[in-house]
């Protein structure tokens, strides 16, 4: 069996491990999976975004992607060199949703690389975890995966992932090494007023998952003159809940309280604020919202905007749209910023 093969293997059975927990995390005892859940407990107090009911949608998105047939089928187009020696790869990982940097850990070790890990410190226990599990599985990778609280020191190339102020520090530092600096991105909706209960529901998923945390939570919908906001409140209604995390709750009172005293006009439900704005970005528990009058001009706009999207969702409006509800599901070749990571890591001399 070739190294490579060796590690497709060991993250296979990180994958049925992972399945195996998702589905059993009520009765953790019956496999010796306790282990598994106290961590989970622990990534939550440690960071109180990071509540166990997200961290497991996250868990089970993996848990589908690491199989062999969605591993091989992956790599297959990419020309492996065995021959080349492997070289250190720094990764600067964020810590907004759970296990955001996965995908980049993953890369550098499928690619027959070495990867040395900062991870944010709001999320500094579920991939060491996982990683001894991979280690357990296949004993080589030990010399392969290395974690660090200081500068990165003997590396070739950097994965950096972060917001535009860090973007300009990583510049900065590893400007200098092959790289790939992640800045702010944020996805946005194009709707019609024709969408289906069913579909404006699955947006909610796209708007409300990791509470909006992540570059492919819809921070910003695009409608149509006269657009009825009441099908998209009633459709979402099954979200509410979300107002019981004290953390979104907080900045929703915020958020609101500011808008209301600079005599902002907003649009409110009693879990999410909608307000008109030309930003991108917009704050938790809120959404942006924009009209438009004609769909040429509309995606001519954001194609003027693209170097700050990450994704757009809808239906019938452009090709490399997302479906309703599928932003936090993306397939292993979906890469970050459309750069493609493994690519990259290939072509390091």
């Amino acid at each position: 069996m070739t190294e490579q093969k060796s590690i497709v293997q060991a993250f296979v059975k990180l994958g049925s491990f992972i399945t195996e927990f998702v589905e059993k995390q009520d009765h953790p005892e019956i496999d010796g999976l306790t282990d598994f859940s106290e961590v989970l407990q622990k990534a939550q107090h440690q960071n109180g975004w990071f509540t166990v009911e997200n961290i497991i949608i996250a868990l089970k998105n993996w848990g589908k992607l690491l199989t062999k047939t969605h591993l091989e089928q992956w790599l297959k187009k990419y020309p492996f060199n065995s021959n080349l020696a492997p070289k250190t790869i720094g990764i600067v990982m964020a810590g907004n949703i759970p296990l955001v940097g996965f995908h980049d850990f993953l890369c550098v070790l499928l690619s027959g690389n070495q990867v040395l890990v900062k991870l944010s410190s709001n999320d500094t226990v579920l991939l060491p975890f996982l990683t001894n599990y991979l280690i357990e599985q296949e004993p080589l990778l030990a010399d392969r995966i290395q974690f660090t609280e200081e500068k990165f020191e003997n590396f070739g190339a950097v994965i950096a992932t972060g917001s535009n102020n860090t973007s300009r520090y990583f510049e900065y530092y590893f400007g200098k090494y092959p790289s790939i600096i992640r800045k702010n991105r944020n996805s946005v909706a194009v709707l019609t007023g024709h969408e289906s209960e069913a579909e404006l529901e699955a947006l909610g998923e796209d708007i409300f998952r990791y509470y909006g945390l992540g570059c492919r939570n819809v921070s910003k919908i695009y409608v149509p003159k006269n657009y009825d906001f009441d099908k998209l409140f009633n459709s979402v209604y099954g979200f509410k809940d979300i107002i019981h995390q004290h953390k979104y709750a907080n900045n929703y009172d915020y958020n609101k309280a500011v808008y209301l005293m600079s005599n902002m006009k907003i649009l409110d439900n009693g879990f999410l604020i909608l307000k008109e704005g030309e930003s991108l970005s917009s704050p938790i528990a809120s959404l942006f919202y924009e009209y438009y009058e004609d769909v040429p001009s509309l995606i001519e706009k954001l194609q003027e905007y693209e170097a700050e999207i990450q994704c757009v969702v809808s239906k019938g409006f452009m090709k490399s749209e997302i479906a309703f509800g599928q932003t936090q599901n993306p397939s292993l070749d979906d890469y970050a910023d459309g750069i493609d990571t493994m690519d990259f890591l290939l072509s390091l001399k």
